[in-house]
């Protein structure tokens, strides 16, 4: 007797039907990584740890394979790639790919660890820059421990940049508004010693004392979050990008950063670590910021220049003309209107100690103890302060 055949029932293939198109649709959806050849994915995609292809933290998390930062593609460089260095300064790690953070720039560097290496500076469009009353010399001496061993700025912040930034902005300590020399000193002293502060690396005992120690650091040691203001949309914060301080004045949020690459004519929203990466773009941050009125402030220029004349509201506020309005405008928020304090303290003595160097006095109303803040009732300039 026959055995009777038997006939796959409906349920069969309907599950060998869903099992095969699965198959197939992964088959297809691994596009990139080591599933298919070491191809990327399209649009800047993540490859992940599995060979597919999305944006999210299953693609671009634990595994991912390649363009793991999302929307732009991961930098390659050093031995790894043909000696291939960094685009825009930045440094190339230990591991061969480019940032401008500690895990970039600190051990096992191959390039730019320092960024790129200072331009000579063009000569002042017109009348005499700064150069003709800060020698090199000068500000070695000022500045005398930034490049300490221990100090993760040391080499970048160099005399050179500084006067190639400060070309861009002839106004700043030159000759071309008809300043005095004394008045022209009075503005370097001020502008390194507001910097100094916000970058500095002393203590108390330190080595020559802790006014000697400015220029230490070039990005917030411990920033307290990414500072991306979602409220200001005309300033998009980039994705895997953070707004932390960097630079002389510690530029902080991202419409600082968004505001300074305008004027600067550079996308520092997209490649806000250029500012720790350049030193010249370090500075010229820091120049803009200087030179620039924001909202209800005026800019740290015209007050240390005599230029700026307050209001009655500023009057009333006890802001009157003097190195201490500069602490205002910089970070009075948390440092001013509340007496004494050992921050306001440590700008005034850095300010007293370059004004010695140089030989001219500080003027009067170097502190903000009895001052109230500009940004009363105003938004903040958002800068860290140190």
């Amino acid at each position: 007797m026959s055995t009777p055949r038997t006939h796959p029932t409906l349920s069969t293939i309907l599950i060998l039907a869903v099992l095969a198109a699965v198959l197939a649709t992964a088959a297809r959806a691994q596009t990139c990584g080591s599933q298919a050849g070491g191809a990327t994915c399209a649009n800047c995609l993540c490859c992940s740890q599995f060979g597919f292809c999305g944006n999210t933290s299953d693609y671009c998390g634990a595994g991912c394979q390649s363009q793991c930062t999302g929307c732009s593609p991961v930098q390659r460089c050093g031995s790894q790639f043909g000696g291939a260095k960094c685009a825009n300064c930045l440094c190339c790690s230990q591991f061969g790919f480019c940032g401008g953070t500690a895990e970039y720039c600190g051990a096992g560097c191959q390039s730019q660890c320092s960024g790129c290496p200072s331009p000579t500076p063009p000569p002042a469009p017109s009348g005499e820059g700064v150069a003709s009353i800060l020698s090199k010399e000068l500000f070695e001496q000022m500045l005398l421990h930034r490049n300490d061993a221990a100090c993760t700025a040391r080499g970048f912040y160099t005399y050179e940049a500084f006067l190639a930034a400060a070309a861009t902005f002839p106004a700043f300590g030159s000759t071309t508004e008809g300043l005095s020399v004394e008045t022209r000193k009075r503005e370097v002293a001020a502008f390194l010693g507001q910097t100094s502060h916000e970058t500095t690396g002393g203590w108390p005992t330190a080595p020559d004392g802790p006014l000697t120690w400015g220029y230490c650091f070039k990005q917030e040691r411990e920033p307290k979050s990414i500072y991306c203001d979602t409220t200001k949309p005309e300033w998009p914060c980039a994705p895997n990008k953070e707004y932390i301080g960097r630079g002389p004045i510690q530029l902080t949020w991202n419409y600082n950063y968004g505001l300074a690459g305008r004027a600067l004519s550079l996308d520092l929203l997209n490649n806000p670590d250029l500012v720790a990466a350049d030193a010249v773009v370090s500075f010229r941050t820091a120049l803009w910021f200087w030179m620039t009125p924001q909202a209800n402030k005026p800019s740290s220029h015209a007050v240390i220049t005599g230029r700026w004349t307050p209001t009655a509201a500023d009057n009333a506020a006890g802001r009157v003309p003097g190195y201490g309005v500069i602490t205002n405008i910089i970070n009075g928020g948390l440092e001013c209107g509340i007496g004494p304090d050992p921050r306001v303290a440590d700008r005034i003595g850095f300010y007293q100690r370059y004004c010695g160097i140089l030989g001219v006095d500080t003027g009067s109303n170097l502190d903000c103890y009895s001052q109230r803040s500009f940004n009363l009732g105003v938004p903040s300039t958002g800068l860290a302060a140190q």
